[in-house]
This record gives structure tokens, C-alpha cells and sequence, in this order.
């Protein structure tokens, strides 16, 4: 048994007390740290602009390089936090987002921004904020619901404080000074990966749980021993190879869920849809404010609001769409809130008035908090937990690819036409097209799967239909299942 599995891989024994409040408290921090952090790169838009005479569309990889690949480097997450433990990935996390930022400061051009702030910054990120949100598994269990639910508040607390920090830097000192800071203030992600200890496993735990992963293995290379082949052979070598890659595959990225699960399917294929409009806002609403006469301090204050009305909404969110009444309809609330984003956008096309900003943040940060608070509830309703982590895999990759592409093209668009317009028609498109394809669609896949149970009852007894349909029918509705074992299966 390695130390990296050890620390944070194995059955973990509850605690739900004492330190285990710290590492909440750091779990806060770091995703104040992490996922806060992007959205105040708006801030710099301009001025990094005018630095490198790059166009909206160049400038725009920069932020686009860094959610896509905070969002799409899980898997590599969950390997070395297998390898290493949470502890190490989180430490680890920090030092490369400290670094990254820190090199930024020196970039001669845009396209070592791409390397440094972009690439380095985002995966150092990603390790801290996903493996910060994975030891928060093994040190709660009776309050591991409240836990996730209190440590989602730090994004909103860097979404309120991060915007008004980086005005206020690049004011005094500029923005390669205000990058220096900022390298120096991520590497705090070192200092919350610290407080996370190592909890000791229960002896003799790990290899009954690594025992299934190792047999497909381990059987394919004793059927070769038995038929004397040598380990050495290179046949052997390459099958063996070839098996272990396919289990990797199978166990990160879930494409044979994708292909049998219409839910997850559907899902899946509707949030990478969306994505290419979601992140539209936060990279252009500040460039937007300031190109039509609104004051730099007062448009990095909009991103802020949204933040700040994040910090109350999403919890209640949290607690609504948690009512029994919802159970298995979390898709359709997750909709709407998608369709609420794409509608706010039209606000900003209106007028680009402070006030009327004001109000539209207001809006969008509401639909955003149901948005930010059913993502992974919805994935949870539509896959068996027991295969969660490998379609978790498959779908942030799937998202960061469209969270990669979207802001360039639309920045394209704005440098080729000259109407920042675009960035929000661009955005309404694509999340409100999404929000009705995943509605329509799961209603539809519901009703099939309604009608398909209904026929397989009526062959299974089909007497008891004949003479007592109308008598039966409020009975067989009140035991049938929710819709979300509709969904799963198929």
C-alpha cells in the first residue's frame, strides 16, 4: 500500500468533528482561491489589449486557456490524488498557480500569457480545487451534504472580492505588479493544503477495494501464463498494455455510460452545448461596461454584485431543489434556470446604462446560483453512484472544450463586426437552445420510459388491467418509481 493511497484514497474513518472543521474552513478558502479567481481576469481585458496590441479574440484564450483547463483536468486530478493523496495534490495545486502567475508578470507577449496564466495557473488550480473538494469525502460523513453546501460559498466570496482587489491593484501598480501579487496570494492554496491531514486507514482495507481493479488484469496475464507464455513475450506485453489502458479509460472517462444512458446522454450533450455561451458574461461584461463610458471601478463592481448575490442564492437554491418535491425533476429546474441566463442577456442588448447593468446582474447571478447549485445534483440523479467519478470525468473534459472555444469565437465575431452586442446574442443563443433541448428532450425520454413500463406491466398482467383498469390506475401511479430511475434505466 503506497502513501499517496494511504492518505487519501481508502475507506476513511468519520470524524464529522474537531479538525475536521479547519479543513472545511480551508475547503472555503480554496475555492475562493480557485474558481474565484477567473472571474476577475475581465478587469485586465483592456489593458492587456493595449500592452500587446492583441485583438479581443487573442485576448480572450488567455481566461479561456484557464477555465477550460480548471474544468477539464480532473482526471489527471484523480490519478495523482490516488497516487499522492489529496493532501500533496492540493500543496502541489498551489505551488503551480502561484508560479504561473508569478511568470505572467513577465510575459512579453499574449501568447506566453496562453502558457503561464492560462495553462499553468488553470491546472495548478484545478489540482487545488478538486482535490480540496475530495478530502471533504473522508472527513465528513453524517454532515457531508452541509459541508459541500458551506465550502461552495468561497466561490461566491471570490466572485465578490476578487473584481474589487484587481481594480484596485491595477490602479496603484499596474497589471504586472497586481500579477506578482496575485502569484504570491494563490500559493495560500499551500498553506489550506497543509491544515487537509492524511486521515489513517482502517488496516487491511485497500486491497479488498483495489482487489476488482486488478482482475481483469491479473486474470488476462495468468490465462497467457497457463498457456506458457512467457511475461516477457512482446504479445503479452502490448495485451497487457492494451488492457490496462482500456481500464483507464473505462474508470475516468465513462463512454460506455454515454452510449447506454440516454439521461446522461442528453445531459451531457446539452451542458457541453451551453458552455459555449455560459462563460460569454464574465469575460466580456467588464469590457463591455467601460467600451460604452462606464467607469473602470464601477464595471469591475458589476462582476462583484454577482458574486455577492451568489453568496445568499445559491444556498437557498441548494435547499429547494433538496425537497422531496423535486426529487428526479432536477432537470427541469436546472432549465430553467439556464433559460433565466440566456433571457438576462437581452437586458445588456437593451441598454448599456449603469443601473440597467446593475439589474441585470442581479438577474443573471440568480439564474447562475441555480445553475452553479444543480450541475453535479442533476448528474448525480441521471448516473449510479457507483460509476459517478468516471462520467464526472467524461463530462468536465466534454465542458472544457467548449469553454476553451467559445469566448475566441465570439471575440472573432466582436472584431470583425465591432458590436460587443454579439457577445450577448451569442450567449442567449447557445443557453437558450440548450435549456429547451435538455427540457424537451428529458420530457420525451420520460414519457417513453412511463409508456414502456405501463406496456411491460400490462404483459406481465394483462387480467388484472382488463377488469380493474380504472380502479388500479391511482394505485400504480402512487408506487411508481421517480423519474430519475426512469432515466437511469435504460
Amino acid at each position: 500500500m503506497s502513501q499517496g493511497e494511504a492518505a487519501g484514497c481508502g475507506a476513511a474513518k468519520p470524524q464529522d468533528q474537531g479538525w475536521a472543521w479547519m479543513v472545511l474552513l480551508a475547503a472555503v478558502v480554496l475555492q475562493g482561491l480557485t474558481l474565484g479567481f477567473p472571474c476577475c481576469i475581465g478587469v485586465f481585458f483592456t489593458d492587456l489589449q493595449h500592452e500587446f496590441q492583441a485583438s479581443n479574440s487573442q485576448t480572450s484564450w488567455f481566461p479561456s486557456i484557464m477555465v477550460a483547463v480548471l474544468h477539464g483536468g480532473g482526471p489527471l486530478c484523480s490519478i495523482l490524488v490516488k497516487r499522492f493523496g489529496c493532501r500533496f495534490v492540493v500543496m502541489l495545486g498551489g505551488l503551480l498557480s502561484g508560479l504561473g502567475m508569478v511568470s505572467s508578470s513577465f510575459c512579453k507577449s499574449i501568447s506566453q500569457l496562453y502558457l503561464t496564466a492560462g495553462l499553468i495557473t488553470g491546472l495548478g488550480s484545478c489540482f487545488s480545487f478538486q482535490a480540496g473538494v475530495t478530502v471533504l469525502g473522508y472527513y465528513f460523513v453524517r454532515w457531508q451534504t452541509l459541508a459541500n453546501a458551506v465550502a461552495s460559498t468561497g466561490v461566491s466570496l471570490g466572485f465578490t472580492l476578487w473584481p474589487l482587489l484587481s481594480q484596485y491593484l491595477l490602479d496603484e501598480m499596474g497589471w504586472r505588479n497586481t500579477f506578482l501579487i496575485f502569484g504570491g496570494i494563490l500559493l495560500n492554496c499551500c498553506v489550506c493544503g497543509a491544515i487537509m491531514r492524511p486521515i489513517q486507514l482502517a488496516s487491511g482495507s485497500l486491497p479488498q477495494a483495489a482487489k476488482p481493479d486488478e482482475e481483469p488484469g491479473s486474470r488476462a496475464e495468468e490465462a497467457q501464463l497457463s498457456n506458457g507464455a512467457s511475461p516477457y513475450h512482446p504479445t503479452l506485453q502490448q495485451h497487457t498494455t492494451r488492457t490496462k489502458c482500456f481500464q483507464m479509460l473505462q474508470k475516468y472517462l465513462a463512454f460506455d455510460i454515454f452510449c447506454q444512458n440516454k439521461g446522461y446522454q442528453i445531459y451531457t450533450i446539452g451542458v457541453t452545448w451551453m458552455m459555449m455561451g455560459f462563460a460569454l458574461p464574465h469575460v466580456y461584461l467588464v469590457p463591455y461596461a467601460i467600451h460604452n463610458g462606464v467607469e473602470e471601478r464601477k464595471a469591475a463592481l458589476l462582476i462583484s454584485v454577482i458574486g455577492f448575490i451568489n453568496i445568499f442564492i445559491r444556498p437557498l437554491t441548494g435547499l429547494l431543489s433538496g425537497h422531496r418535491a423535486f426529487t428526479g425533476r432536477r432537470i427541469y429546474l436546472f432549465s430553467l434556470a439556464v433559460l433565466l441566463c440566456g433571457l438576462s442577456n437581452f437586458i445588456c442588448v437593451i441598454s448599456a446604462e449603469f443601473s440597467v447593468l446593475i439589474l441585470y446582474c442581479v438577474i443573471l447571478s440568480i439564474a447562475m446560483s441555480g445553475v452553479g447549485a444543480l450541475t453535479f445534483q442533476v448528474l448525480m440523479d441521471v448516473v449510479n453512484m457507483d460509476r459517478f467519478s468516471s462520467a464526472l470525468g467524461l463530462f468536465t473534459i466534454l465542458e472544457s472544450i467548449t469553454l476553451l472555444i467559445g469566448p475566441p469565437l465570439t471575440g472573432l465575431l466582436v472584431d470583425i463586426t465591432s458590436d460587443f452586442h454579439y457577445v450577448f446574442y451569442n450567449s442567449s443563443f447557445f443557453l437558450i437552445s440548450a435549456a429547451l433541448f435538455m427540457g424537451l428532450s428529458f420530457c420525451t425520454l420520460e414519457k417513453k420510459n412511463r409508456s414502456r413500463e405501463a406496456s411491460k406491466a400490462f404483459l406481465d398482467n394483462p387480467s388484472r388491467y382488463q377488469h380493474s383498469e380504472t380502479s388500479t390506475e391511482p394505485k400504480a401511479e402512487s408506487q411508481s418509481p421517480p423519474a430519475v430511475e426512469y432515466i437511469t434505466s435504460i
